[in-house]
């Protein structure tokens, strides 16, 4: 990634969350939340998509970058209730994006704002033009969470893999990028 195209690594702030790039330390503390755990963290924080990604940051440092993985932390009780990822580097100017909230936390719209936010911030880079989940058709409440953040799917596979994809893409892709 270029620095030309790689903002400070600041915090996506929405009404009401903050997504805040992760450290390697709490990547550890993630990894072994039984000595190291955090009184910032939800009572059910980490969840085992959040101990995945922890699992990766070191073989993909890419990860910890402005375009990479954050936490998901509530502004309000300033704790942290989930991840949200962009799966860095792009490829052909389409980056996937991943998220989870903690139990204790879903229902109250937190993982669409977060996804929207995130979404809309990767498009400002001139590398991304689309963002794109992909989401097994088994898991109806990640489908509304794409749906609600403005995602458009634009294929199903009802195959072995029983796959809806999804895409938000920028509104005037560049130049040099077709839409996809």
């Amino acid at each position: 990634m270029s620095s030309t195209s790689s903002p400070a690594h600041a915090d996506v702030l929405t009404k009401r969350l903050a997504l805040r790039t992760w450290t390697l330390s709490e990547a550890t503390a993630v990894l072994d939340d039984t000595r190291s755990r955090s009184p910032h963290w939800a009572h059910d924080f980490p969840a085992e998509g959040d101990r995945v990604v922890a699992g990766l940051l070191d073989q993909y440092p890419a990860w910890l970058g402005a375009y990479g993985h954050r936490l998901i932390i509530e502004r309000e009780s300033d704790l942290v209730v989930g991840s949200i990822g962009l799966f860095w580097p792009p490829g052909d100017g389409v980056l996937e994006i991943g998220y989870g909230i903690v139990a204790s936390r879903r229902g109250l719209g937190y993982a669409p704002e977060a996804t929207r936010a995130l979404a809309e911030f990767a498009l400002t880079t001139p590398d991304v033009h689309t963002v794109s989940a992909n989401v097994e058709l088994s898991n109806p409440s990640s489908i509304r969470v794409l749906e609600k953040a403005g995602f458009q799917r634009w294929a199903t596979e009802e195959n072995e893999e029983n796959i809806a994809r999804f895409r938000l893409t920028s509104p005037t892709p560049s130049p040099d990028h077709s839409r996809r």
